[in-house]
């Protein structure tokens, strides 16, 4: 059986930039190289796009891209032409399938936030007729987006705390109808966040009015749509899923953080500090089995594939599950929930890999359109 050749995407503009170069370099060490042949391919945080062949290790840290760049300057490139000129290849299609040294079979985007898992990434995809690993161009969008995804998670009856959205224009310009809104809706302390942004950049717990419109204005200089939600005092507890129109769900664990919140520095700067509990203690088999449902019910109605992690809130005191968010593509990285959550569940990191890329073939082919020529 010959060998499936795998385009591994990773970096990208988004704030999540530095997780994705980690969680690539993850997924290139664990990937059975008996299987796949890989074709590695960084995006730079200016938007060039870079192959590169040089040793793995050096992805994480982001050294890989000042090697890719040497290595094309050294290659037939006129003393004109500058990185920013040609390092795009003409196309970003053309870096993905022109120019690999044979045909991609498949994408795997170990991307993050904007850019990456919002929809945008794969409908390049899609215009290239090309497989790939994930969801959609719909359920990433719609999953990228908070302030849509509590719509739809609404309609889908999936209990969920209270919020308000509001765009930049207000925050800036009428701060105090803002507040005067939040204040008369919900009550302090409360979340503010970026409404499309991940790895909790730009989210902040707001204990008053001062330091509301301080995570306001954090928030709009992220995103150009803020969302702030209730605050649930709730152990942070999620679960996997995986699957494309049949999805399953993993075990669940939970999130114990170092900070107030589980915000990026506790999820990715301060090492061990941060607890994950997998599977979650003292829970109740009704819990869990809702929990696992629930996340099951959020991947169908946001229509997504491949992969997600559904981040739960369970009340401390009542007991209460209150789904939060689903990530469409979660962190890969050796510390990172989602692939932790199926190896206890039975499925070990390499094998989880297999199977995403099966999913890949298997919703492309799903979603291949065919067309005659008949009126029938």
């Amino acid at each position: 059986m010959s060998k499936k050749r795998v385009a591994i995407i990773f970096g990208g503009q988004s704030s999540e930039h530095e997780v994705s170069r980690i969680s690539a370099q993850s997924v290139i060490e664990n990937i059975d190289r008996k299987k796949y042949d890989v074709e590695i391919i960084g995006i730079t945080k200016n938007g060039q796009w870079l192959k590169y062949d040089g040793p793995v290790e050096k992805i994480g840290n982001g050294e890989w891209e000042d090697i890719a760049q040497k290595k094309l300057l050294g290659s037939n490139i006129s003393a004109n032409e500058t990185p920013s000129d040609i390092t795009t290849i003409n196309s970003a299609k053309q870096v993905i399938v022109g120019n690999a040294k044979a045909p991609i079979d498949v994408v795997f985007p170990v991307l993050h936030g904007c850019n990456g898992e919002d929809g945008t990434i794969q409908g390049l995809f899609e215009l290239a007729g090309i497989p790939y690993v994930g969801c959609g161009v719909l359920g990433a969008a719609i999953g990228m987006d908070k302030a849509y995804t509590k719509i739809i998670f609404e309609k889908e009856g999936l209990p969920q705390g209270d919020y308000l959205v509001f765009n930049r224009k207000q925050v800036y310009n009428q701060m105090d109808e803002v507040v005067a809104q939040v204040e008369g809706r919900l009550t302090y302390p409360c979340f503010v966040k970026p409404s499309n942004a991940g790895s909790s950049v730009g989210v902040n717990k707001a204990s008053d009015r001062e330091s509301l419109e301080k995570a306001l204005i954090i928030a709009a200089k992220n995103d150009r749509r803020i969302l702030v939600e209730e605050f649930i005092d709730g152990r942070e507890i999620e679960c996997a899923v995986l699957g494309n129109d049949n999805p399953i769900a993993s075990t669940v664990g939970e999130v114990v953080p170092c900070n107030e919140f589980y915000d990026y520095e506790a999820k990715y700067q301060v090492g061990d500090s941060s607890k994950v509990v997998i599977p979650a203690e003292n829970l109740s088999e009704e819990t869990v089995a809702k929990i696992r449902e629930y996340a099951v019910r959020a991947f169908k109605c946001l229509d997504c594939a491949g992969l997600s992690r559904v981040d739960f809130f369970v009340h401390k005191d009542t007991g209460k599950i209150y789904i939060n968010e689903i990530n469409t593509l979660p962190g890969f990285t050796q510390i990172s929930m989602y692939p932790k959550l199926w190896a206890a569940s039975g499925i070990p990191y390499s094998e989880l890999i297999d199977k995403l890329i099966e999913l890949a073939f298997e919703r492309y082919e799903d979603t291949r359109r065919e067309y005659t020529n008949t009126l029938d």
